[in-house]
């Protein structure tokens, strides 16, 4: 059998992940990115709209359009920035706390059955692995050497 690659284990891995939070969230009326963008909002001092995009890695397009439908979907509500009058906070309202919840209790579930099955020694491990390969995407160190060495 091949080696299997590590962007191809990568996204294997996420995609299945990604599948079954979307089922889990279906089961709430919800879905995956609804839910990862409420537990991105602080609940209690809301966030600047301007800082959610970067905190979760979207796109601003994308993210104004799950916004939007949040915002129709009663989840969260838009207010201007008190100390900054061209900018807008999202705050959580009351339904969109109680969602948050359901999706924080989803995430902590995942997170202690993989703890009980892979040891902290590998889980360290896979922390350092995808923080070198987030360290080296992020400092364009995989595409924009002068040479592509392939082994």
């Amino acid at each position: 059998m091949k080696d299997k690659t590590i962007d191809y284990l990568l996204r294997t891995t996420w995609l299945a992940v990604n599948k079954m939070y979307n089922e889990e969230a279906a089961k709430f009326d919800t879905t995956m990115a609804t839910g990862f963008t409420l537990l991105s909002i602080d609940p209690e001092n809301g966030t600047p709209s301007t800082s959610l995009g970067p905190i979760m890695g979207m796109e601003a397009t994308s993210l104004s359009r799950i916004l939007k439908k949040m915002e129709a979907l009663g989840l969260i509500e838009r207010k201007p920035n008190p100390e900054d009058g061209r900018g807008v906070l999202i705050y959580l309202t009351d339904f969109g706390k109680e969602k948050r919840e359901y999706s924080r209790e989803r995430v902590l579930t995942f997170n202690n059955t993989i703890k009980n099955h892979v040891s902290e020694d590998k889980l360290k491990h896979f922390q350092e692995v995808t923080d070198i390969i987030n360290e080296l995407i992020s400092n364009k160190k995989i595409y924009n050497q002068k040479e592509h060495i392939l082994k």
